[in-house]
């Protein structure tokens, strides 16, 4: 099945869609690392540039098209300018659907774009996904655009291209990320499927990892760790639950030489170097080790920078490598990143968590081969 994919980035929404057996037909992607990254690793037809000005003309043929629109204007640490915000890619996500009319759609988001101030607009892009060939008259005014969709939905006639479209906010740590990360996923698919879906389970949890680190569990002799350096971090449940446990950090780093104590043995793995200067300040103290990471930040200083370090048991602190970072956004060892460290954490913190979008994508590419298996293409 072919794809395109949007706002690719460093490629973990795209990565996790190929997993699932989609094939890119064009990834779009404006930023020059982003793009020298996606070319070092992956025989995709990347397309360096603006969006708005890419055409589709070319592409026939797309079973499902994907993306994270920059969430700038949505970013729980940015202005919420939302619409108002020049950076909102949300519309060509939108003309994308509109032009390609895929079977199929996965864009995800940042936790922010469900604050309540955004609630109208959030809305607005689902009705738009919804109806992608309602589009906006000249000069109409985005809340009087939102009032027209409003009524076509509730008209009940939806003749023309339209969407069956559903949005759930996803913890990666709740399906085997090694981080505590929350995006927005928004499914639609093409209305003449017949198809019934819904967000995959959830399969790991912060209870099971309470157990695993009990009495009962086995996740200390599992990391070797002496029986005096074992702390109580939580009280356990009662029963083993049956789910999997969280993956933490020092699940995520096994295998890697700490590039602070062991630099030497560090530079046998591509982009594992000790980077100095982390500091620990009230609301930044890094990620604990026994626990899944916080969610890595899209910068190396101040406010963002502050999240993106390792706090050992002795509470002393340092930054992740890149090697680390992308263990923790679950890439493969050998995907290799280019820029600066700065540019590098950018591009990973930005990025979606591999493991996630592979779920997403594999469940979506599921329900597609159900309606292939049963004609109603």
């Amino acid at each position: 099945m072919r794809s395109v994919e949007l706002f690719a980035g460093a490629g973990g929404l795209g990565i996790g869609v190929a997993r699932a057996g989609f094939e890119p037909a064009a990834v779009v992607e404006w930023d020059r690392w982003a793009c020298e990254t996606l070319l070092e690793n992956k025989p995709w037809p990347v397309h360096r540039g603006d969006v708005r000005e890419f055409s589709y003309d070319h592409l026939a043929n797309i079973e499902l098209v994907s993306g994270g629109p920059p969430c700038q204007p949505f970013s729980m640490g940015g202005k919420h300018n939302a619409f108002l915000d020049r950076r909102d890619m949300f519309p060509e996500a939108i003309r994308a659907v509109r032009e390609l009319q895929p079977k199929a759609f996965i864009f995800e988001n940042v936790k922010g774009l469900t604050r309540q101030a955004f609630a109208n607009y959030l809305e607005y892009i689902r009705l738009q996904l919804r109806h992608p060939e309602m589009e906006a008259r000249a000069g109409e005014p985005w809340l009087d655009h939102l009032a027209r969709l409003e009524r076509h939905e509730t008209s009940g006639s939806h003749a023309g291209l339209h969407y069956n479209v559903v949005l759930r906010l996803l913890n990666a740590a709740n399906h085997g990320v090694p981080q505590k990360r929350e995006r927005v996923f928004i499914v639609g698919f093409r209305s003449d499927l017949s198809t019934e879906w819904n967000f995959p389970a959830e399969t790991h949890s912060a209870r099971a990892l309470a157990w695993a680190q009990g009495p009962e569990g086995d996740y200390w002799d599992q990391h070797k760790v002496a029986r005096n350096n074992r702390p109580l971090l939580v009280v356990p449940p009662k029963e083993r639950p049956e789910s999997q446990p969280w993956l933490t950090v020092r699940d995520a780093l096994v295998g890697l030489p700490d590039p602070q104590t062991r630099p030497e043995a560090a530079k046998a793995f591509p982009d594992h170097r000790f980077i100095p200067g982390a500091r620990s300040y009230p609301g930044h103290t890094g990620s604990p080790l026994d626990q899944p990471s916080k969610t890595l930040k899209a910068g190396v200083h101040g406010v963002p920078g502050g999240e993106n370090m390792l706090r050992r048991p002795d509470g002393s602190v340092r930054y992740f490598s890149v090697r680390e970072s992308a263990r923790l956004q679950t890439f493969p060892d050998d995907f290799l990143f280019h820029g600066a460290w700065g540019e590098t954490m950018r591009q990973l913190g930005n990025a979606v968590p591999v493991r996630l979008a592979e779920i997403v994508a594999q469940s979506v590419r599921a329900q597609l081969d159900g309606v292939e298996a049963r004609g109603s293409v």
